[in-house]
């Protein structure tokens, strides 16, 4: 319920020192392949912020001269060319800027996401049991949103107001010194004051969000959830806790609303009242003839420009604070040891595997669960080809088996081996293209059918498609949609039945052609004609592979070549089912019995 809140509180705020922004840099290398137009954007940005400081001169120039009291013998024809030159180099300036900014920061960003994403599908499963999705989303989109920004708008913007305040302030040093002396003793002030009112309201408004955020949420969960709600009838109940969050997102912004009205009272007293201030005393400069109005004009429009800039610093600062620590967030992530080095894994072929596997003494807990020990020193052989069915009551450690026979972890104590080879000595990436899941739930992808079952082998003809789809007993019922292979499956598949779903999980397997197929219980939750038609398709499939099936229904392993009966992390009965019916008082004939015999 309170994810905004929590995320924010994860975010570590950050202090601008010399070490962050070290590391912070470190980021820019995505931007060194594009380091020409980084840098000639930024001697445009030079350009174009001094251009911009020719106007407010212009303009005084331009009065001074109606009024015959310019210092130029100049007419304001003279000036309006001038003023129309400036213009055109102001606009060509500034669209090669933007435009060289957008391809440092377009690019530059574009690498940074690609950077991530196959640095994140390259971690080991470990990493992901103890980072929340939500949060790895995040990074995706919201820091590199932010880090996107500091590239194309901020960091220009930042160094832009930089120059302004710097150039404006001498040239106003320059030209009217003495009114330059009253508005550096004032107008910087009352600009601080107005930055500090303006963060802590800013702050009110992220808490009203945050409130408003939770309010959200309970609204998302009571209408993702309604039967349940309606179910238990708790209306009532929903409605209260909704009404009570609304009330605080009330009290929150009343408060944010009265501060302000008093930010608004600050604006209008000081910060214009010392803005008139300098008007005042530039009149009556203008008035005992120690400046001309042009002058005056000319000094007004850069006190104000400069009022902008030192405004502007403040919110460009902020910004910068809030991608240097999204950096820090990404530079997490990229810091991170890899599993597989994704760039380098094309064209690996798969290792040449036959199917011996082998498991000595092995002891193993999860990384997450470090004192609850899965497996306690087991071991079994698997000859090629055979089929063999792991069985036990759940938690027994039949999914964790098959989990490092993956390679998903690291075990503590013995020893895996694959036709005689310790499977920590192979590329993992060349070892798992020799085995093939059919999960009990089948996660399919949001595309056609053709392209989940083309990734199984990604470079397959159509042929090997449609002689996959037919082993896998899919073809006829592809045939039916009127798109064919190019029917769009939904998210996770969810516009076709569990059985369709299924035997396309297993035409991707048939496709990979594995030497090691692991099965989920494929079965367990189809009606019994699916189930009819999957079992057909997983005989196909197991042929003359070895073949790893966790099984929770007896009845689809009676022809296995040999079941291990798993309990509490051991093995303590193996044998055919034949030979394992017949033991009065074995743990599977127990199972057998609970689950053959009517109640």
């Amino acid at each position: 319920m309170a994810t905004r809140r929590q995320q924010s509180e994860d975010q570590p705020k950050v202090r601008l020192t010399r070490e962050n922004l070290r590391e912070a840099a470190a980021i820019f290398r995505y931007i060194r392949p594009y380091r020409g137009a980084f840098f000639f954007g930024l001697v445009l940005l030079f350009l174009s912020t001094l251009t911009f400081l020719i106007f407010p001169y212009l303009s005084g120039l331009m009065v001074d001269i109606a009024q015959g009291e310019a210092e130029m013998d100049l007419s304001l024809k003279d000036v309006g060319w001038v003023l129309a030159l400036v213009l055109v180099a102001q606009g060509v300036i500034s669209y090669l800027r933007i435009y060289l900014f957008a391809i440092v920061s377009e690019k530059g960003i574009a690498d940074v996401r690609r950077a991530l994403y196959e640095k994140l599908v390259g971690l080991p499963m470990t990493y992901f049991e103890h980072t929340r999705v939500g949060e790895l989303v995040s990074r995706l989109t919201a820091d590199v949103e932010k880090l996107y920004n500091a590239f194309s708008i901020t960091l220009a913007e930042f160094l832009r107001q930089v120059i302004i305040l710097v150039a404006g302030i001498l040239f106003l040093a320059i030209r009217a010194p003495q009114l330059s002396l009253i508005m550096l003793a004032t107008f910087p002030v009352v600009i601080v004051g107005a930055m500090l009112f303006g963060r802590f309201i800013r702050r009110l408004s992220k808490e009203r969000q945050e409130e408003l955020a939770e309010a959200n949420n309970i609204l998302n969960e009571t209408m993702q959830a309604i039967q349940a709600v309606k179910s238990f009838t708790n209306e009532l109940f929903e409605s209260i806790r909704y009404g009570r969050r609304i009330t605080g997102v009330v009290r929150i912004a009343l408060g944010y609303a009265r501060w302000r009205a008093l930010f608004s009272v600050f604006i209008v007293t000081f910060l214009f009242g010392a803005l008139f201030f300098i008007i005042w005393q530039g009149a009556y400069m203008v008035q005992t003839g120690a400046m001309t109005v042009g002058l005056l004009i000319e000094f007004v429009a850069y006190t104000a420009i400069i009022g902008g800039s030192i405004a502007g610093l403040g919110n460009f600062y902020t910004e910068l604070l809030g991608a240097i620590g999204a950096t820090e967030r990404i530079r997490e992530i990229l810091k991170e040891d890899s599993e597989i080095d994704v760039q380098g894994s094309e064209d690996l072929p798969a290792a040449p595997v036959k199917g011996h596997i082998e498991y000595d003494d092995v002891h193993f807990t999860y990384p997450t669960r470090p004192d609850i020990p899965v497996l306690k020193g087991l071991s079994f052989n698997v000859e090629p080809g055979q089929k063999v069915a792991l069985v036990g009551t759940s938690g027994a450690g039949k999914s964790t088996i098959v989990q490092l026979l993956l390679k998903f972890y690291q075990i503590n104590e013995g020893e895996i081996r694959v036709d005689g080879k310790s499977v920590r000595d192979y590329n993992t990436t060349a070892y798992r293209r020799n085995i093939a899941i059919v999960p009990q739930e089948v996660i399919l992808f949001g595309g056609s059918i053709r392209e989940n079952i083309l990734y199984g082998k990604p470079g397959a003809s159509e042929e090997e498609i449609i002689e996959a789809a037919r082993k896998a007993n899919a073809w006829d019922f592809i045939q039916t949609f009127p798109e064919g292979m190019d029917t769009l499956v939904g998210e996770r598949g969810v516009k076709l039945s569990g059985g369709q779903r299924q035997r396309i999980a297993i035409a991707r397997a048939i496709l990979k052609d594995p030497a090691i197929l692991l099965l989920d219980e494929a079965t367990s939750s189809l009606d019994a004609e699916s189930e009819k038609m999957v079992q057909d398709a997983l005989y196909k499939l197991m042929r003359g592979r070895t073949s790893i099936i966790i099984a929770h229904r007896l009845a689809t392993i009676r022809d296995v070549d040999q079941i291990f009966v798993i309990e509490n992390g051991r093995i303590i009965e193996q044998g055919t089912h034949d030979e394992l019916s017949g033991r009065e008082d074995g743990a599977y004939n127990t199972l057998a019995k609970l689950q053959f015999e009517p109640i």
